[in-house]
């Protein structure tokens, strides 16, 4: 149930969804003689769109997520498993060219494949099933496993975590895959994701060193106009808005002992 509540949620209320409902129903109300009504709202609607998708908003509210954890200066001489999060990948396209077709976040599969080269004798655990709410998609896993096995990774050394749906599930089901004592673990995700992954595995159990990538801000940003990429704009706010979302909804129900997890 909270997977699926979690996903409705969030199609209502990422900035363009909200955008757009805030400017129909503003409309609907100016129509039904609620004029003045209508045009707060209306105007609201255009508020969030203008400062979501023409300012460095998004920036900002994604810069302090990713500078939360930092690469080791310093990492053991031996690493058991790595571990790396799905939402690197293109399911569909996937499975329908049988390729691995990579998004924006596919530092992901890079990243852990150079931990792969100078940790040879580590396991790569891949984590991630389908996160969509219907249809039949590929897990991210399956997808992944093409890329490291095409990219000349034996496959005895790939783990499938292929069932989770979302980070609270990639944790569990990792902890219950690697068991206890499943030594020295890395965990590879993007870096604005990573404040939740520490927190959700920490509360499965397992220790892991935080090993970020993906990063979509300099961490320099400052308040202002933007309108080089709205559509980049608009897409950092809501990853951003997002994670922090998702931060504070797994704290107040204990999935996370703080809603914002430290090193």
């Amino acid at each position: 149930m909270f997977f699926v509540v979690s996903k409705l949620f969030w199609l209502m209320v990422q900035p363009i969804s909200l955008s757009f409902g805030l400017v129909l129903l503003g409309g609907l109300l100016v129509t039904w003689g609620r004029r003045r009504f209508g045009l707060m709202l209306g105007s609201a609607g255009l508020m969030v769109l203008g400062l979501s998708a023409f300012t460095s908003l998004g920036f900002l509210l994604i810069a302090p997520l990713e500078d939360r954890f930092v690469r080791p200066a310093a990492m053991p001489q031996r690493v058991t498993n790595i571990v790396m999060l799905g939402g690197a990948t293109v399911g569909r396209v996937s499975a329908a060219r049988a390729v691995a077709e990579l998004n924006e976040a596919g530092d992901r599969l890079v990243e852990t494949l150079r931990l792969a080269q100078l940790y040879p004798q580590s396991r790569i655990v891949l984590s991630g099933g389908s996160g969509a709410l219907g249809g039949d998609i590929e897990a991210e896993a399956v997808t992944a496993e093409r890329f490291f096995v095409a990219m000349g990774i034996a496959p005895d050394r790939v783990l499938l975590e292929d069932q989770s749906r979302n980070t609270v599930e990639n944790a569990q089901l990792t902890a219950a895959l690697l068991g206890p004592g499943s030594g020295v673990t890395v965990l590879v995700t993007s870096a604005f994701h990573m404040p939740r992954a520490v927190g959700l595995f920490r509360a499965a159990g397992m220790t892991v060193i935080a090993w970020p990538v993906d990063y979509r801000s300099t961490g320099a940003e400052s308040i202002g106009f933007d309108l080089v990429n709205p559509v980049l704009n608009l897409t950092t706010t809501g990853v951003a808005m997002r994670e922090w979302i998702g931060l504070l909804v797994y704290a107040a129900t204990g999935r996370i002992e703080s809603p914002f997890p430290a090193p």
